[in-house]
């Protein structure tokens, strides 16, 4: 199936008012949250989403493209016969319909999430684009809300299906990268404690992940800090070790002075007596 992550990368826009009511008459913005958790919002005020509801308004926003009933209603509810899930989506978008907002935009043969809505994956997908782009200037990005939304997987504590577990792996090797370089560009720019936190962020979703620990050691060292450098090289040496029975890589040792690897070796072995 086609993947939203897999798409060509989306331009970040400015969300526009749509019309969902408010006792004012105004229109709110309407956001859909799937980073960290399921949240559906008009302005401030989070929507009562029930999960037949919640699975599909999330299938819609991880589709590129207008979904016929028919795929929808396969893909949701695989396990049953077709009559059967296809009456399983006409009671969804009926529910929809009874929410009284604007998320979905029905057709006799196709759905579509509402391009008036705003969804947080959409604008973390578009940024990690970014960040990996070297020919393109991230100054605007390198913020504490990109390094939020990066370091947030996909519904993770959804319970687990095909289409599901595959849009969530995608998603979570596309912010590892993109936090690497989110260091590497913040190393760069002399904003060393910024730096400092994207590599953390990286090394905690995977510890074993060397390249993780390798951005973080060269943003302390390029701080000046190359007690830090050493302990986060130890790190990754012990977790390595006892994880994977391997050793740091050499393009990972090479960055730490020679013989302050050896020095800390020496102390780290027992004393003879």
């Amino acid at each position: 199936m086609a993947s939203g992550i897999q798409r060509a990368e989306p331009e970040i826009t400015k969300p526009t008012s749509v019309p969902g009511a408010s006792m004012n008459g105004q229109a709110h913005l309407i956001t859909l949250r799937l980073l960290k958790g399921f949240t559906l919002a008009v302005g401030h005020t989070r929507i009562p989403v029930c999960s037949s509801i919640q699975r599909l308004l999330t299938f819609l926003a991880l589709q590129d493209m207008p979904r016929s009933r028919a795929y929808v209603a396969g893909i949701l509810w695989p396990d049953v016969a077709a009559s059967r899930a296809n009456a399983n989506l006409r009671s969804s978008l009926w529910r929809v319909t009874r929410m009284g907002h604007p998320v979905i935009d029905v057709s006799t043969r196709e759905l579509t999430l509402s391009r008036h809505i705003t969804v947080d994956l959409h604008e973390a997908i578009a940024r990690a684009h970014r960040l990996l782009d070297s020919a393109r200037p991230c100054d605007d990005i390198l913020t504490m809300q990109t390094l939020a939304n990066l370091s947030a997987d996909l519904l993770p504590e959804w319970p687990e299906n095909d289409w599901m577990l595959i849009e969530q792996e995608q998603y979570h090797q596309l912010r590892l990268y993109a936090l690497e370089a989110m260091t590497e560009r913040l190393t760069s720019a002399r904003r060393y404690g910024e730096a400092v936190a994207a590599g953390l962020a990286a090394v905690r979703t995977e510890p074993l992940r060397e390249s993780a620990h390798r951005v973080l050691v060269k943003a302390h060292l390029a701080a000046g800090n190359r007690g830090a450098a050493l302990r986060q090289f130890e790190q990754c040496r012990r977790i390595l070790r006892e994880e994977l029975g391997l050793e740091p890589s050499p393009s990972l040792r090479s960055l730490l002075p020679p013989r302050a690897e050896h020095s800390r070796q020496s102390r780290l072995q027992p004393t003879s007596t």
